[in-house]
């Protein structure tokens, strides 16, 4: 294996530079682990899912050589994993199959991943990146209080966070993903988002995972 490449869901209908740089510092760790195996990294944003979805398969076909990764929203809730790899990621594909009628069979499940139920979970999981990255005006104890914020309805997970962000004397206007998503990446603490999102552990595991055996 030469390089990783990461095919995620985001960035709008023109993604540019700024989401990507989120993930990067975000996954800091893999990246750097992967430079030192002299594995080439990427990460690419392809705004909607299912352009997401068609790019992966794309590169999947043309770039045998390549470690391809797909890593989307769930877009709603999905079962709790069972900690049996293969079982886990054969429940990502099924997810995807039944929710948005993709066919992934010709891939390997355990190159699917989830953000559950949507990125802004991994976001919301660090209050006090978020405190910071506002200041003085967020309503941090209106942010989602469960342990586990994969189990908090999408809908619930944005109405708290814009709930949060809404008042007017916040210098930076209220969340918004073009605006915000990007910042609030590059702070958040990958230990608190682990802590509070188990898939974010599968993902990143499944990563060293790969970098390791290169």
């Amino acid at each position: 294996m030469k390089a990783i490449a990461i095919y995620v869901e985001g960035g709008g209908d023109h993604p540019g530079p700024d989401l990507r740089v989120g993930f990067d510092t975000l996954l800091k760790a893999q990246k750097e682990a992967a430079r030192e195996r002299r594995v080439r990294w990427s990460i690419v944003l392809c705004g909607g899912r299912k352009a997401a979805c068609d790019a992966f398969l794309d590169a999947v076909r043309t770039e045998p050589g390549v470690v391809n990764v797909l890593l989307v929203d769930s877009e709603g809730p999905v079962a709790a994993e069972t900690g049996d790899p293969k079982k886990d990621a054969a429940a990502r594909r099924q997810h995807l199959r039944t929710r948005d009628g993709w066919n992934l069979d010709a891939v390997d499940a355990q190159r699917i991943h989830l953000m559950v139920q949507c990125m802004e979970a991994w976001i919301v999981a660090d209050p006090e990146a978020l405190a910071s990255f506002y200041g003085q005006y967020f309503k941090a104890n209106a942010l989602p209080v469960r342990q586990n914020l994969e189990e908090e309805p999408k809908q619930d997970l944005y109405d708290k966070l814009d709930k949060a962000t809404s008042d007017r004397r916040l210098n930076k206007g209220g969340y918004g993903k073009i605006r915000h998503a990007s910042e609030l990446l590059k702070r958040v603490e990958p230990a608190k988002v682990a802590v509070r999102c188990p898939r974010f552990v599968t993902f990143t595991r499944s990563l060293d995972a790969m970098i390791l055996g290169a």
